[in-house]
């Protein structure tokens, strides 16, 4: 069995230590920074019309892989996520939500009360 390597995206490996150093503050965080950890092929891939019906209005979630545009979005939400498609990203300015990146999600100072990790 091959040893686990983990990601090559410099970008993504240092999310990752930021990550594990702010799970200091809440287990949020290193759940997050376990999810970015698994290969590609396994990280999360959730489309808009998943998210629009697992949540309520002005709820807060987390997606750790990439948000993709397929499906209606009814509701405001914030969502962060490590990437998005620009479908999704239009659908979701369309709907006056918000979408925001993990890095700028991190530095909001969240403890990880009344966030959801969707995937």
């Amino acid at each position: 069995m091959a040893q686990r390597t983990g990601p090559t995206n410099p970008q993504l490996q240092g999310l990752i230590q930021e990550l594990k150093k702010k799970s200091k503050d809440a287990n949020l965080w290193s759940r997050i920074a376990f999810e970015l950890e698994r290969p590609t092929r396994k990280r999360r891939v959730v489309n808009l019309a998943r998210i629009n019906r697992f949540t309520k209005d002005n709820e807060t979630i987390i997606v750790p892989g990439k948000v993709l545009g397929s499906g209606p979005l009814n509701h405001k939400l914030t969502i962060a996520a490590f990437s998005f498609s620009q479908s999704a990203l239009d659908k979701i300015n369309q709907a006056q939500a918000k979408a925001l990146s993990i890095e700028a999600f991190m530095k909001e100072d969240i403890k990880g009360k009344h966030v959801r990790i969707i995937g």
